[in-house]
């Protein structure tokens, strides 16, 4: 069961060079490769269905690339969708931070420099707020980035940033949040095409 308030179509962007090798890709404007840009244009079957009222992407062109390439035209930018920004450890993977800094994780930080969870909770909450501000029975599409949505959809569901760590995303992934009776949820999760 579900109800007719607004509900949120999460597309994370396609491969990008750093993303197929697991560097931290934050505010670094990395664009999409060429299998980034086959890959998003696969998506165009899954999100036909889904007739949004708003799209909202983040500014980088990865993202931005992504709208386009799916057919989610027209977006407004929204600086909020920007990727987690790591800091200090942008552009690094995960084993070369460990080298510093044993046992890291970008959920449980340090992030010299960088944004902490809370700070990333915070601009998810307003993304989600803005969602809730539309009118019931509108779909909201938003392109962003990897850690980001899976933020925001732990704080769709009334989770910490930290419960993001549960929710693989890959690629070019669609994911569906809505509703059941009166409480948010986490409707279809990692919807890639069929190849």
């Amino acid at each position: 069961m579900s109800d007719s308030r607004p509900s949120v179509v999460l597309v994370r962007h396609g491969e990008t060079k750093w993303s197929r090798t697991g560097r931290h890709t934050g505010r670094t404007d990395v664009g999409l490769t060429a299998e980034g840009e086959v890959q998003v244009k696969a998506l165009r079957g899954l999100l036909a269905d889904f007739r949004p009222a708003l799209v909202l992407s983040s500014p980088r062109t990865r993202a931005l690339r992504t709208a386009e390439l799916a057919g989610l035209t027209p977006y407004q930018v929204d600086e909020d969708l920007q990727e987690w920004d790591y800091g200090d450890f942008e552009g690094l993977t995960t084993a070369e931070i460990r080298r510093v800094v044993p046992g890291w994780t970008v959920w449980s930080g340090p992030w010299p420099g960088g944004e902490t969870a809370g700070q990333v909770a915070a601009r998810a909450d307003r993304v989600v707020r803005r969602v809730l501000g539309e009118p019931d029975g509108s779909t909201v599409v938003l392109v962003a980035h990897g850690h980001l949505l899976r933020v925001l959809a732990a704080r769709w569901i009334g989770e910490p940033a930290r419960s993001g760590r549960l929710l693989a995303l890959g690629t070019a992934a669609v994911c569906e949040l809505g509703w059941e009776h009166e409480e948010r949820v986490l409707r279809r999760w990692h919807l890639i095409p069929e190849t």
